[in-house]
Order: C-alpha cells, then structure tokens, then sequence
C-alpha cells in the first residue's frame, strides 16, 4: 500500500509543480489581455495584482484602431508574414532535399558550414545586410523586410533530418515509374515531411511577425510599418497609457495564437513509411 501511495504522492506532486511553472509563464499574458480590457478608473499595478477587469470595456480596442491605420499594419504583418513562410519553406526544402538524399564532394563541409551560421548574432550581418538591401533598393519595401527571412540554417536542418527519415524504397519506386529529381521531391519527399514544414511553418511565422529590429532598420515609411513597430509607436503617442499599449498588443500576438492552436493538431509524426509493403 505505501509503495502504490509514493507513485500517486510523486505524480501529484508533479502535476502541480508543473501548474505552478504554467502560471508563472502565463503570468504576464494573461495581465496583459486583462489590462487591455480595464476601464480608465481601474488600477492596473495594484497588489496584489488583478488580472481580471472589474468593469470589462472594448473603449480601448476601438481607441487604438481609430487613432492608429491598424489595419494597414495588420495587413503589412500578413504580407510580410506569408512571404517569408512560404519562401522559406520552399528554399529550406530545395537546400535539405540534396543535403539528405544526395552523395556529392563536399556535402558534409557545405552542412557544417551552414550549421554555423547558427552561432553567428544577427547584429553582426545586420550592417552588411543593411548595405546590400540599400544597393538593392529594398529599403521601405515589404521584399526588403523579408530579406534576412529568406532561408534559414535552422530550417535546413530540420528539413534535412526530416528528409533523412523517409524510406528509400519510396525514392526507388518513384524512380522506377520514372520520376524526376524535381518530380521526387515535389510528389513524394515533400507530402512525406509534412509535419516538419508545418513547424518550421510556425516558426518562420512566429520570427517574422514579432520581428521588430530589422524592420525598424530597413523602413521609415509609416505605410509600410508592420505590428511591431506600431506597438512601439503607441508607448510614445499615448504617454505610456499601459491600456492602449496592451489592447495594440492583444491584436499583434492574437493571430499567434491562433494559428498555433489551429496546427498545432498537425505538428505530429507520421509514418512516412506507409506507402512501403513488407
């Protein structure tokens, strides 16, 4: 009987430090969507601290969308948002693919090259990344806003260990029907690492929305400013009003979280072996 309590004690005990652990991240989300929705005559620092308003009112949602092109900013995010997902997808794929699947001088160098771009911060190409996007005339452009966005080092790994997973006999068949390279990848590799492009999807869509220093950098038209920086924009316009800030940004993070919860059924392993009979 003590040996049956002690698993039941442990798991309980588990449970709630994970609980505790929860709260504490979830803290300061659920304080932000809860001071945008407080009234001017609320105290929002008072301790301790109420997360939910005592008279909810939406005044501060439709302040900061009528004093603010909201809008405009909303929609600059989704362009920005879709280009750099869906090139990034596509040039990460075209990189993995023969970094996985392929046999050639130098692929291990060439791997272990792009691997270390890891390490290197983004403030140390950001000047030369600057200067190239001036030369290209990319400044206050939505290309030059998803330039450094392009590819990542992080995706090509991911994609090629995801690649590396898929059997071979599904690249043999194909070849045997008389399938391309090109076909190979697009008909078969691609559809078999669908989980793997769905997270990196959710990554690339999380960097470039809540992307505020590049874009700072590259523009300086108010027409093509993205969420980020109207969020900035709305500390110094309204004197710090913590409840315009925090309703501009419940409406930058909230298609965050929509779009994990809407995927984040589809970010599971799928047995890419399906197709392959025993």
């Amino acid at each position: 009987m003590a040996a049956h309590r002690q698993p039941i004690t442990k798991t309980v005990g588990s449970y709630l430090l994970l609980c505790a652990i929860a709260i504490i991240f979830l803290f300061p989300l659920l304080w932000l969507i809860g001071t945008s929705f407080k009234s001017p005559t609320e105290d929002i620092f008072s301790f301790p601290p109420q997360i939910l308003p005592s008279q909810p009112t939406i005044e501060n949602f439709k302040t900061v969308w009528e004093t603010y092109p909201f809008g405009q900013y909303l929609a600059n995010s989704a362009i920005v948002a879709v280009l750099s997902v869906s090139l990034n997808l596509l040039f990460c794929a075209l990189a993995a693919y023969p970094l996985a699947r392929l046999r050639f001088r130098g692929q291990k160098l060439i791997f272990a090259a792009i691997l270390a771009t890891i390490a290197i911060p983004f403030q140390i190409v950001m000047i030369p990344l600057y200067i190239l996007a001036v030369n290209l005339g990319l400044r206050n452009t939505y290309l030059g806003i998803i330039f450094p966005n392009l590819v990542s080092a992080f995706g090509i790994f991911l994609l090629r260990q995801a690649f590396q997973g898929v059997p071979l006999e599904l690249e043999e068949a194909a070849r045997i029907d008389g399938c391309s390279e090109l076909g190979i990848w697009w008909h078969i590799m691609l559809p078999a690492i669908r989980p793997a492009l769905l997270t990196l999807a959710i990554f690339a869509f999380i960097a470039s929305w809540s992307d505020f220093l590049w874009p700072l950098i590259v523009l300086d038209r108010p027409e093509y400013y993205t969420l980020p920086l109207a969020v900035a924009n709305l500390a110094s316009s309204f004197s710090l009003d913590w409840r315009l800030v925090a309703a501009g940004s419940v409406i930058s993070i909230a298609p965050i979280l929509v779009l994990f919860l809407v995927l984040q059924q589809y970010i599971i392993p799928t047995d890419v072996g399906s197709g392959v009979k025993g």
